[in-house]
Order: structure tokens, then sequence, then C-alpha cells
């Protein structure tokens, strides 16, 4: 039997802590290009279907030995120096570009930090 009350809390913890920043944000229309426009020293940040940014809480995040680290499902992924963007971030929270790949593993295809607040 399903525990509805736990899945329910589950789910609004996870959403509260991590989540999908639609790259053509509707509440902020003036960011459109913005995302559209976003590269890193790997490739474009929004290309094609399916590659849409994440929004990290700020414990979500760090440096370590001078270099960014991501929390994402749990599992800390160190975030290539090529993948940082290098530009103002005009979204002001911290936006992470994971690609899962079909072996399980997550890289990082982007990452931008926030204001850490």
């Amino acid at each position: 039997m399903i525990n509805v009350r736990g899945f329910v809390v589950v789910a609004l913890f996870t959403v509260a802590f991590v989540s999908i920043a639609v790259a053509h944000d509707h509440a902020r229309p003036g960011l459109d290009s913005w995302y559209q426009g976003l590269k890193s020293g790997r490739q474009p940040c929004c290309d094609g279907p399916g590659v849409d940014a994440t929004h990290l809480a700020d414990a979500d995040w760090e440096t370590k030995d001078g270099h960014f680290r991501v929390r994402i499902d749990g599992e800390w992924i160190d975030v290539p120096d090529e993948a940082v963007l290098k530009e103002p971030n005009r979204d002001g929270r911290t936006l992470v570009w994971p690609m899962k790949y079909m072996d399980g593993s997550t890289h990082i295809r982007c990452f931008i930090p926030g204001s850490m607040t």
C-alpha cells in the first residue's frame, strides 16, 4: 500500500529545493533571449528539447579546492571549469544544466552561480 501522505511530503520538499527553470520563463519574458544565448566553453546551454536549467538551493552547490560542485539527486558532481558561465547572472538564482546519460551518469553542460543569499 502506498503511503500517500509520505509521497506528498517528499514531492513538496523536492519542489521546494530543486525546480526546473523553464528556459523561457513566462513570468520574466525579458530574459528569454538571455537564456537562449547562454554558452559555456563546452556548448550552448539551452540547445534543444530536454535541456532546461535546474535552479539549485544554496545548500546544493559549493566551491571546493577552487572549483564548483553541485548536488543533483543526492550526488555531488564536480562542475568542469569550461562549463562555468563567466557572465553576470541575470536570473539571480543558481542555475545548472545537467545532462543524464544512458549509463546513469550525470554531466554538467553549463553552470552559473547565484548570489548565495
